[in-house]
């Protein structure tokens, strides 16, 4: 079955006639000289261009062939690093790099759009630069300037690539069990020893160097989070010779066969210190939450490119006659025609367009955190990807699985078989709910760390924004009054009764970030329907198939709280 493409109008629609990019753009002096729609489109185009010619192409014989380790060296699928190279010095990982770094200085929601592409077109591909920007950010904010001058321009080029290596054996998604050791040597670097495991992109062939982020602690550190420290570690240091670091194995997993995820020993290994010590995840943070915005455009890529197999395969397979339809005798018809596969498309094209706009404006929120001239604007950009992001990626990673697998249904007993293709985005998207927190660990995020202890304050103030986004429609109605509805319900049940006991709240963390994704995808389906030429059939599938749920979500919510 042919592999997914890039269309570049849809992208640029939700940008420039939902969210109106252009002019939040032109708002921010830092960026206004690129608030022009021309050049932004070109920039999609030439993106869809690229990652349809030449990244989608290698999907299907990177699942088969997978990343191949030997003797501690891992040899990627063939034309992967081809296509890499290619990629970097078109500059494509440059695109929101800051100019003075040698990059293009583009906002990031322009590499937003790259990346839900790239993610779609090859998710396991995508995993070696999908971690790029954020590794930038982060040297950028915490570095030295000896760090900076030797590693900045080569991680904003995307020359050479680059690793977070976080958890071991023992520790999973408790990073306080990490005991990586980093022993002070007489230049002022350390001797770095431990074991990290599902370490994506350890080793491989796409690029010269590959720069190792590693948490670790210093002898006299405390237990905990807070004697964890930041270090860098390089595969290759300036004089050419090998870093300490080795590839132990790579994970044989359920899916990203392309995609080496590694087990990296390291052997008192040269690093250096990244920002202050015992300050590791405060800097590996800025890392983190670039990461999660990356994980949530997966899951609207991932579901875009099931979506664009079954719809393509329903126009194309006949199958019995579809109730209503006036077929010549004994034609079957296309099962696009019978209401059980309209309702599968339709409702996964509700979750993609709605996904979209939401992590757009999310991408939109980070450069107006950085850039905007008012404080209380930052302010409310700020509060924004911090309560959105860990909706982002842990609703739409799962619908990327469930939604896929719906998608599969589609083609019947010839989806279960790979020569579709339509299995190995299920496969593939199953991950994306585990790594970079897991869904589970971002619903506690959301309510226990992020709403609870504040009041609600914050909260309240993103549903107030919403509110008065569409304060201008009156067909939105009835969304505004479920914003209202659902803030009088976080106010008078949840905030007072889960802080009550210091349980409950665990208990009621996913069915609190899901009803908060199913509010947002009710805004953002009230702002697609306010422009002219969006689908009617997925805006209907949303309201009928995915909008109930949330009174669902509240009942749910309710018995917990009152048992």
């Amino acid at each position: 079955m042919n592999a997914y493409q890039p269309r570049a109008a849809e992208h640029a629609f939700v940008l420039f006639d939902v969210l109106r990019a252009h002019e939040r753009i032109a708002e921010l002096p830092a960026l206004a000289e690129h608030a022009d729609t021309g050049l932004l489109t070109q920039v999609i185009e030439e993106a869809g261009k690229f990652v349809g010619e030449v990244i989608a192409p290698l999907n299907r014989e990177g699942d088969e062939v997978g990343a191949q380790w030997n003797a501690g060296a891992v040899t990627m699928p063939p034309g992967f690093r081809d296509a890499y190279q290619a990629f970097w010095q078109a500059g494509w990982p440059s695109l929101a790099s800051a100019t003075e770094d040698g990059g293009q200085g583009l906002p990031t929601v322009v590499e937003a759009v790259l990346h839900e592409m790239l993610n779609a077109a090859n998710h396991g591909w995508t995993m070696a630069p999908g971690l790029l920007h954020g590794a930038y950010e982060c040297l950028r904010h915490h570095g030295s300037d000896e760090l900076k001058a030797r590693y900045l321009e080569k991680l904003a080029s995307g020359e050479w690539l680059a690793t977070m290596c976080l958890t071991e054996p023992h520790a999973g998604s408790d990073l306080g069990l990490v005991r990586t050791k980093a022993v002070p040597l007489a230049d002022g670097r350390c001797a770095l020893s431990g074991t990290k495991i599902f370490i994506s992109g350890g080793e491989h062939d796409l690029a010269d160097n590959i720069v190792h982020l590693v948490l670790a602690r210093l002898p006299d550190a405390p237990p905990g989070p807070k004697g964890l420290s930041l270090f860098l570690v390089p595969k290759f240091h300036e004089d050419g010779s090998r870093s300490a670091v080795h590839c132990e194995r790579i994970e044989e997993k359920m899916g990203l066969h392309s995609s080496p995820t590694c087990v990296m020993r390291f052997d008192e290994a040269t690093a250096s210190l990244v920002g202050e010590p015992g300050k590791g995840l405060n800097a590996m943070f800025v890392m983190m939450n670039a990461a999660r915005l990356l994980v949530g455009l997966q899951g609207v890529g991932l579901l875009d490119a099931a979506w664009q197999k079954a719809h393509a395969y329903a126009r194309e397979r006949r199958q019995m006659r579809a109730p209503g339809t006036a077929s010549k005798a004994g034609e079957a018809d296309l099962i696009a025609l019978h209401p059980a596969m309209q309702r599968i498309l339709n409702t996964q094209r509700a979750w993609i367009d709605a996904g979209r706009v939401i992590a757009y404006r999310t991408a939109l929120e980070l450069d107006i955190q950085k850039h905007h001239p008012d404080a209380a604007r930052r302010e409310a950009a700020a509060r924004w990807c911090s309560l959105v992001t860990p909706v982002l990626k842990s609703a739409w990673t799962e619908q990327a699985f469930s939604g896929a697998s719906a998608c599969l249904q589609v083609f019947g007993g010839h989806g279960y078989v790979r020569e579709w293709g339509i299995e190995q985005h299920v496969r593939d998207a199953r991950v994306a709910m585990i790594y970079e927190g897991t869904n589970e660990i971002q619903a506690i995020d959301l309510l226990v760390r992020k709403t609870l202890p504040d009041g609600a304050a914050a909260l309240q103030a993103l549903l107030a924004d919403l509110t008065s986004d569409l304060a201008a429609l009156p067909e939105a109605a009835a969304t505004r009054e479920a914003l209202a509805r659902f803030d009088d319900f976080v106010r008078e049940r949840i905030v007072p009764l889960a802080g009550a006991s210091a349980e409950r709240p665990f208990w009621l963390a996913d069915d609190f970030l899901r009803a908060t994704a199913l509010l947002l995808m009710a805004w953002a389906w009230e702002r697609l329907a306010a422009t002219a030429g969006h689908g009617a059939e997925a805006r209907a599938a949303f309201w009928r198939w995915v909008w109930p749920e949330f009174q669902m979500r509240l009942a749910m919510m309710d018995a917990t709280l009152v048992s």
